[in-house]
């Protein structure tokens, strides 16, 4: 798009500033916080962990601060513009300025409050909120300003994009099998008898432990972390062998409510795109399918809509169970029309 600007020193111009940008969302998309967590969950953030995050909270400002720098070198506030596009551009560059700067005043004043220098959970959480704020505030102001030289979608030119849906896909796709694990097990524990009791704490245990080996755990917010933490140390003080069911379950119900509390992410605008998009390309596929003349040629765009689905999972809890059985049990080339048949209605009350 900026190639084919015809004002070639505006497009020089606006070059520099998506630049900064870029490197700006890449920055604050480097930090690796979970070194940061392996700590005793009522530790507080002692002298040493405010040491080692200084750095990093500096490196924060110092990140949005390059690119303000840069957007104020190119595009100074109170500069006129006689092409409207040239002008919408610029306004759109003060505007998320203005947006940036009070994010940072924000963030520094929030690193200073003792609620939050004191509490190592609340110091990781305000550092990881805040970056994500600031990619998220960037890469749209990317996007509004790609809009103003044509027509686009914000992953095609947001450098961030990518990433954070990828990202968001893999937590809500683990935080589904989670949520359903946690369900299951509330059912056993409710049914078991005495002796199995503390059977199935140790396997809530192994539950959890193999979620927190997960790509999923690495990008959960760090609150939500803290309460799993919590509730695996609390599971561990009363796993005994004469662990008492309604104790179990006086633990374990409010910890499946938090768990499904995890659906909320199906909200997320970057998720809604994301599945409107694929459903649309999924029902095209189907429809191929339905119209195909050899079994064959119907099986590869029944596949192909499988494989574009698996991208939803986690939306729909029917949805989900439909998507583990055909990996258990894919259909055959006899099956294949009757399996396009109920795939196609199952995508149909998912729209709904």
């Amino acid at each position: 798009m900026l190639a084919l600007e015809a004002d070639q020193v505006f497009s020089a111009r606006l070059s520099r500033v998506l630049e900064a940008a870029a490197r700006a969302i890449s920055k604050l998309g480097e930090l690796e916080l979970i070194k940061y967590e392996d700590a005793p969950i009522e530790a507080s953030a002692d002298l040493s962990l405010w040491e080692e995050l200084a750095p990093v909270v500096g490196a924060t400002i110092a990140d949005v601060n390059a690119l303000l720098t840069e957007l104020h070198a190119q595009f100074p506030p109170g500069e006129l513009s006689v092409d409207p596009r040239q002008g919408a551009v610029d306004e759109t560059f003060q505007r998320a300025a203005e947006e940036l700067k009070g994010e940072v005043t924000a963030f520094g004043m929030r690193v200073r409050d003792p609620s939050v220098v004191g509490d190592r959970w609340n110091l990781i959480s305000e550092l990881q909120s805040f970056r994500y704020r600031f990619r998220d505030r960037i890469g749209a102001m990317v996007f509004e300003a790609a809009q103003q030289l044509g027509d686009c979608r914000r992953r095609e030119v947001d450098p961030g994009y990518d990433e954070e849906l990828a990202s968001t896909l893999v937590v809500r796709s683990t935080t589904a099998d989670l949520r359903r694990l946690m369900r299951a097990r509330i059912h056993k524990v409710s049914e078991a008898g005495p002796e199995d009791v503390e059977w199935n704490a140790k396997q809530i245990e192994k539950e959890l432990n193999a979620f927190g080996r997960t790509a999923a755990w690495r990008a959960l917010r760090a609150q939500d972390k803290r309460t799993i933490l919590e509730f695996r140390t609390r599971l561990k003080e009363i796993s005994r062998p004469d662990l008492g069911k309604l104790d179990l379950l006086a633990l374990l119900e409010p910890f499946v409510e938090f768990c499904d509390n995890f659906e909320a992410i199906n909200q997320r605008d970057l998720l809604v795109q994301h599945d409107q998009e694929v459903l649309a390309t999924m029902g095209v596929t189907l429809e191929r399918a339905v119209n195909a003349v050899a079994d064959a040629e119907a099986s590869q765009a029944f596949t192909e809509a499988v494989g574009l689905a698996q991208t939803m999972y986690g939306r729909h809890g029917d949805f989900d169970a439909y998507l583990r059985k055909l990996r258990k049990t894919p259909p055959t080339m006899g099956t294949i029309r009757a399996e396009t048949e109920q795939f196609l209605m199952i995508m149909a009350n998912l729209s709904a």
